[in-house]
């Protein structure tokens, strides 16, 4: 947890890591998980989701939109994108809303259904996995003209 590089610029290293292992959206998104939050695949990842996984980068460095001011977002966004591999689409979104409870706009709704067009963009092959990492810089990442928010 003492690496300096922002949250998404991790989140995207483990990405092209990944994406040279495998082609698989699902298991892309299971080794994300697992990389990031400490999500196991199967049964496990799903008491694992329960629980909230765990935080094994800064989650800071995101848009302001998507950024709440904690060091949870690399794992927040991990989580969700592979909720549907766990636990189907339409579960992951029930559980989504029942669990996290997350206000509409704020910054982890916003990171949520962020994480899930991600998620569903890799599974229909909408988006290569060997276009995620360029996806994470490009969508999560603050850039200079957008300032990431203010640290609590």
């Amino acid at each position: 947890m003492d690496d300096p590089r922002p949250g998404p610029e991790q989140l995207a290293r483990i990405a092209e890591r990944l994406a040279l292992r495998t082609d698989d959206p699902r298991r892309f998104l299971r080794g994300l998980a697992w990389n990031c939050a400490r999500i196991r695949p199967g049964l496990l990842g799903i008491a694992d989701l329960a629980s909230g996984g765990g935080n094994r980068f800064r989650g800071t460095g995101f848009r302001a939109e998507f950024d709440d001011g904690t060091r949870g977002q690399v794992r927040h966004f991990a989580g969700v994108a592979v909720a549907p591999v766990l636990l189907g689409d339409r579960l992951a979104r029930i559980a989504l809303r029942w669990a996290l409870r997350d206000p509409d706009g704020s910054a982890d709704d916003n990171l949520s259904h962020a994480a899930l067009a991600f998620s569903a963009a890799l599974r229909s092959g909408g988006l290569p996995v060997s276009a995620a990492a360029q996806w994470i810089r490009e969508n999560l990442a603050a850039h200079a003209d957008q300032p990431a928010a203010a640290r609590s």
